[in-house]
């Protein structure tokens, strides 16, 4: 788990690198709120990764990459997996529910990936360390869907962000197996860039372009889709592909504890979103069962399936 880093420099960039990962990427759920707020919300993600993922190809491209059919295809699922359904229902979710809330719901999906490891591709090991997280984060996450007050009474907004959870974390278990790109930056350029169309798609079918005026373009809209752009999806993955030849997988998934509580405090100290005492201890619960999830040694649980995991998690790279 000890980066490897052989200069000052390098202990400088992996410092910055860490920080882009930890406080750009939970900074991103407020950016995406003050994004919708004017600007139809399909229109906001399809134009941020239409942005984002032409750069990063011309990138990879440019590093000699060049696709095959079998990449674009799945690609193309990545891209209705993890853009389309992942993130355009993050975005459309967050006109109705807060930033701070839509964070600790999505955390959930090293949760939901353990459980479909379990039951869907018999590929995880769980002990009772993991099992107790399982446990525990899915109270907190019960706990985060029944409070009234948090939710601002949009249950079907906490749902949605919840299902495209889900999508995403098929998406995870589908790109272990599908044939994807081996440049790191066309790995997230392509599903990106053709979750782009999709987005554009939907944003057009349901009549989302009529609301694409001049004035929807307000000063905090438009900053928050230039920063999803340029810090969320560019500079905070240049960092993560950098990091992942540098630090251990394990070592480097200690972001997804830190996200939620980077966009709880951002949204409540820069939107006045609620924090009440329910929150806190739902997204302590959230954020502790990521942790134990993620565990990888502990002892056998007895009398059951359950094993030993020795094995870590592959890091998949994402842009939150």
């Amino acid at each position: 788990m000890t980066p490897m880093v052989t200069s000052r420099r390098e202990r400088w960039l992996l410092v910055l690198s860490f920080a882009a990962i930890y406080i750009i990427w939970g900074s991103t759920y407020l950016a995406i709120r003050f994004a919708v707020e004017s600007i139809p919300p399909l229109v906001v993600a399809g134009v941020r990764h239409l942005t984002a993922g032409s750069i990063l190809m011309v990138w990879a491209w440019m590093r000699g990459y060049r696709p095959t059919r079998a990449e674009v295809k799945a690609c193309a699922v990545l891209g209705f997996l993890f853009f389309l359904i992942g993130h355009g229902s993050l975005h459309w979710a967050e006109t109705r529910v807060s930033s701070g809330l839509s964070a600790l719901l999505v955390a959930a999906e090293p949760i939901l990936l353990a459980l479909m490891g379990l039951f869907i591709a018999h590929d995880t090991k769980f002990t009772v360390v993991n099992v107790s997280g399982l446990v525990l984060g899915l109270a907190g996450v019960a706990l985060l869907t029944t409070d009234k007050a948090s939710l601002g009474g949009s249950y079907v907004g906490a749902v949605v962000i919840l299902l495209g959870t889900v999508a995403w974390s098929f998406g995870m278990l589908y790109s272990r197996r599908a044939a994807m790109p081996r440049d790191p930056i066309a790995r997230s350029a392509l599903p990106m860039l053709l979750g782009s169309f999709m987005l554009l798609i939907a944003a057009g079918i349901s009549g989302e372009f009529a609301g694409v005026t001049s004035s929807a373009f307000t000063w905090k809209a438009t900053l928050g889709l230039l920063y999803l752009i340029v810090f969320g999806s560019i500079v905070a993955f240049t960092a993560y592909t950098w990091l992942l030849e540098r630090t251990s997988p394990v070592f480097l998934a200690t972001h997804t504890y830190v996200n939620p509580i980077v966009a709880v405090l951002l949204g409540w100290m820069l939107a006045d979103e609620t924090v009440n005492g329910r929150v806190a201890l739902a997204g302590a619960m959230v954020v502790l069962s990521v942790v134990l999830v993620s565990l990888p040694a502990g002892k056998k649980v007895s009398g059951s399936q359950f094993s030993v995991r020795s094995e870590e998690r592959e890091a998949e790279p994402a842009a939150d």
